[in-house]
């Protein structure tokens, strides 16, 4: 039996963060009818690419859902989810903050009907505060919590990172967080919950890990020069001959010292957490010496010995990573319009059950 079997979600969201939650929860056991608009659906099933009218997208963050369409603003619609309330675990949603309440369809009115739901909002800003009505994407909440400004090299422009940060780890994973933190309460005392997420306040709690100095009265982040993004010569991106790039994280002395060795650099073993201008010049050393060789022969000469050094892979390279094929996370299924599909797997591994591929995201 899977770890969420019996759990019933009503999933009201769309495109990535909600859908992204309850795909985790559908994909280890949970129960999760998708609600959509009546016509058009989930727009996400408009995101691109589309094969043979699928997005894969929408069916990979949809699948193992069944979904229905329900006009919430009728006064059938709304009854019909409202009755559909009764027998659920957990409601979803992710509207600008009201519009669930002018639909009758708030916390306040679902838990008259079943105290024991849990009701979770996840939201850009929040369900309080000045930017709560503001419209925004993930690259907004990046930007408005500081990760953007100091994503990206020294004297360069902040980049946009190469996944949804905000979307995923502080909004969809926080909800999920937060669901089962709620779900876990209501086993204990029998309450339902309100579950108010932000996405940038998940944004804010990640970057807790480089702010905590500037909290406490030091020097505000810079990009390109935190300890972890470019301060130190032994964590870091190098180019090699081949023009291929290799990613360094020696930090703890009994790897540098095999790093060290390993290039002959024996002399810098002492200076793991030497002052600036060491390090400044060790990163130099380190650019000149890793373009004398290929990616795939430095690996070879670093990986002798434990040094924490990786090849810096393109997609494609690691969904053949032998380690990515051992844990399963690509896995494969079979559609009805697009015959063998690959999908990503299941991060999560449990004994006795795992996460499971039942059935492809419902067609409207």
């Amino acid at each position: 039996m899977q770890v969420l079997h019996g759990i019933r979600v009503l999933d009201l969201t769309r495109l990535l963060p909600g859908p992204y939650c309850t795909m985790m929860m559908a994909d280890y056991g949970a129960e999760v009818i998708k609600i959509e608009a009546p016509t058009t659906g989930d727009y996400g099933r408009e995101t691109e690419p589309i094969i043979n009218g699928q997005s894969t997208r929408f069916l990979t963050l949809n699948r193992n859902k069944n979904s229905i369409q329900l006009n919430l603003k009728t006064i059938e619609g709304r009854n019909t989810l409202l009755d559909m309330c009764k027998q659920a675990d957990v409601i979803m949603e992710s509207f600008r903050p009201g519009v669930m309440k002018r639909l009758g369809l708030d916390y306040e009115t679902v838990k008259e009907i079943n105290p024991q739901i849990i009701y979770c909002s996840l939201t850009g800003y929040g369900q309080t505060g000045p930017y709560q009505n503001m419209a925004g994407h993930d690259l907004n909440y990046i930007a408005t919590s500081g990760l953007v400004d100091i994503t990206g090299n020294t004297d360069a422009p902040p980049v946009v990172p190469g996944v949804q940060i905000a979307d995923i780890a502080g909004g969809a994973l926080m909800a999920l967080s937060g669901i089962l933190m709620a779900l876990v309460s209501r086993s204990q005392d029998g309450a339902g919950r309100y579950v108010d997420v932000s996405m940038m306040d998940g944004v804010m709690s990640l970057l807790g890990s480089v702010t905590h100095g500037y909290l406490a009265g030091g020097a505000e982040p810079e990009r390109g020069n935190t300890r972890l993004t470019g301060q130190k010569a032994c964590y870091g991106i190098y180019q090699t001959k081949d023009e291929r790039y290799i990613a360094v994280a020696a930090l703890e002395p009994k790897f540098w010292k095999n790093f060290c060795s390993r290039i002959g650099k024996e002399d810098w073993i002492d200076q793991l957490n030497g002052n600036a201008d060491v390090q400044q010049s060790m990163k130099q050393e380190l650019a000149h010496l890793f373009k004398t060789k290929t990616r795939d022969e430095w690996i070879e000469q670093l990986t002798i010995e434990e040094t924490c050094v990786s090849p810096v892979l393109s997609v494609a390279e690691s969904i053949n990573n032998p380690q990515v094929q051992a844990r399963q996370m690509i896995i494969e299924t079979e559609h009805p319009a697009l015959g063998k599909l690959l999908q990503t797997g299941f991060p999560i591994k449990f004994s006795g059950d795992a996460g499971q591929f039942r059935h492809h995201a419902s067609d409207l």
